[in-house]
Formats: structure tokens, C-alpha cells, sequence
């Protein structure tokens, strides 16, 4: 797929001598869900900020649809939506109010069915007389998106999107975000709750310290660097792994009474069937077995470590 939104060799620095972004290089596909993770610190917010036009790089190239954010910096935000982390509303507005008056910002006219379809669509049609301050939590993160996409943009970058969101609002925001997608809108999330990277997004971003470490199709993360565990439950607790199952990595459990195995599933053999047999020669008996593949997190945590 085509890249609708493209960054080459971005860099941010500031007066200080902090290097905020690294030589950033990042295309965007047109209509994907591309989840950034990173820790606090790491960037995310900056970058986002940088494509957006709000915070002016120090070198580098971005263009969104075509358009340079720098030399032609009005086409190229018009197709850009953003929903920052602040809530940041005027509270005695009305819901309406506050989305048409977005639309306007960007110079489009006036069209009430317009509002009112993405009002409906972010349910929040039967709220739009209501005061902004007479609205849950969950409900003013809703307006900052209908602001968002008051103007029709293709490109929609929410950061940090359900942070302090309970987890119900937080499902539903992901159903929101896929109804998103659905009617054409490319978006771009930040998030530290991986599970949402994990439930929503097509690719996966992950950067740390002002760098991109990867981006990849969450499918083949998972099954590159994804790992199985087989947890071997004991009959008898070992204070020791003996040593002739030394070569399998084993960890033992604090109490003794459990073996872990990890394993790649893309290789040719896992070595379970060597390992149990193996295991009964060494005179331990086995009381039961459960296995757990890798999560999203194990990954990015272990990314994470690579680069500290």
C-alpha cells in the first residue's frame, strides 16, 4: 500500500543539546492502524508533534499526502486530525458548538449534517446539546475525536487516546477506532496499555530513546519474535536443576516445584519430546504441563532492554 504519511531522516534537538528524535524514518500506510509503543520519554509525543506541525524538527523531511509539513505546510495539515492527550475543552460549549467550530478552523463551510454524522458515529449524537462540562471522561475524549475529524482528514493521529479511560470506555473507544479505520481514515496511535496495541493495530512502531527500533505487521512480530514457555510441574520439589538437563536452559521455579522450557516456534524443533524423556531419565516426575506463548509485552520489553 501507498505511504500517506513519510519521514525521512528526522531529527529534533533542542537548544540544550538533548536529542529528542534520532534519524527517525517512518512511512505510514494509507488506511492501516499503526500503533506506536515506547516509555515515557521516548519520543512518541515529539514525533507525533513534528508531523502535526506543532513542534518545528531540526532536520528531515515530512510529507503527508504528497505535501511537505514544512514548505507546504497549510495542504498538508488539512489532511492531518489530532486528538492530544490533554483534555482540553471549554467546558460551558455545547458538544455541536465545539465540532462545528473545529470545521471552521480549517476553513470548511458550515454543514450541520456533517457534525451530526460524526457525532452519531462516535455516539455522541444524543449528547450534542449537552455542556461540555456536564460530560464523563470517557465522553470528552469522544469530542476531542469529532473535533479530530470535524474536517475531514484522511490521516488521524490520537495520542495516548484511553489514558484514564476505565476499561469498558477503553473497549469501546477500540470499537470506535475500528469504525474509524472502516470509513477510510488512516490512524496513528500512541498508547502505553499494549493490550490496545495488541487488539487494534495492523503494524506495530516501537521506539525508544528518539529511535525507531522496528516497524512491523503485528502478525509477523508475533511469530518472529514471538516464544513459547512450557511450564512442568513437579511431583516432588528440586533444589537444583540436575545436570544432565543443563543443555535445555531450564529455570526453576523459587519453590522448587516447577520447570520452565522456552522455545522458538519457528524453529525446526522444539526439543520438548528430548526434554521429557530426558526429564524421566534424570528421576523427576512430572505432575503436570501448561504452556504460554509470548504476549506483545514480552516483546517490547525485551526490545526495550536491548537499547537501555
Amino acid at each position: 500500500m501507498p505511504a500517506i504519511v513519510s519521514v525521512q531522516n528526522l531529527r529534533k534537538a533542542y537548544a540544550g543539546g538533548f536529542e529528542a528524535l534520532k534519524s527517525v524514518n517512518l512511512d505510514i500506510e494509507d488506511g492501516e492502524i499503526l500503533a506506536l509503543l515506547g516509555p515515557n520519554g521516548a519520543g512518541k509525543t515529539t514525533l507525533i508533534s513534528t508531523i502535526c506541525g506543532i513542534t518545528v524538527p531540526t532536520s528531515g523531511s515530512i510529507t503527508v499526502g504528497g505535501h511537505d509539513t514544512q514548505t507546504d505546510f497549510r495542504a498538508a495539515r488539512k489532511l492531518i486530525g489530532l486528538v492530544p492527550q490533554e483534555i482540553n475543552l471549554e467546558p460551558f460549549e455545547t458538544v455541536f458548538s465545539t465540532v462545528s467550530f473545529s470545521r471552521g478552523l480549517f476553513g470548511k463551510p458550515r454543514d450541520d449534517a456533517k457534525v451530526e454524522a460524526i457525532l452519531k458515529q462516535l455516539s455522541l449524537h444524543d449528547k450534542k446539546d449537552n455542556k461540555i462540562m456536564m460530560l464523563s471522561g470517557g465522553m470528552k475524549r469522544r469530542v476531542l475525536i469529532a473535533k479530530a475529524l470535524a474536517h475531514e482528514p484522511q490521516v488521524l493521529f490520537l495520542d495516548e487516546p484511553t489514558a484514564g479511560v476505565d476499561v469498558e470506555l477503553r473497549k469501546d473507544m477500540w470499537d470506535v477506532v475500528a469504525g474509524l479505520k472502516a470509513s477510510g481514515v488512516t490512524i496513528i496511535l500512541t498508547t502505553h496499555y499494549i493490550e490496545e496495541a495488541e487488539a487494534i493495530a495492523d503494524r506495530i512502531g516501537v521506539i525508544s530513546k528518539g529511535e525507531i527500533l522496528l516497524v512491523q505487521d503485528k502478525a509477523d512480530l508475533m511469530a518472529q519474535m514471538g516464544r513459547k514457555q512450557i511450564q512442568i510441574e513437579l511431583a516432588q520439589a528440586v533444589d537444583d536443576i540436575p545436570s544432565a538437563l543443563k543443555s535445555y536452559a531450564l529455570e526453576r521455579a523459587d519453590d522448587g516445584l516447577s520447570l520452565i522450557y522456552s522455545y522458538d516456534t519457528t524453529g525446526e524443533r522444539t526439543g520438548i519430546t528430548t526434554l521429557l524423556n530426558d526429564l524421566q531419565k534424570a528421576g523427576l516426575q512430572m505432575k503436570d504441563l501448561q504452556t504460554r506463548q509470548s504476549s506483545l509485552e514480552d516483546i517490547f520489553v525485551d526490545l526495550v532492554k536491548e537499547t537501555a
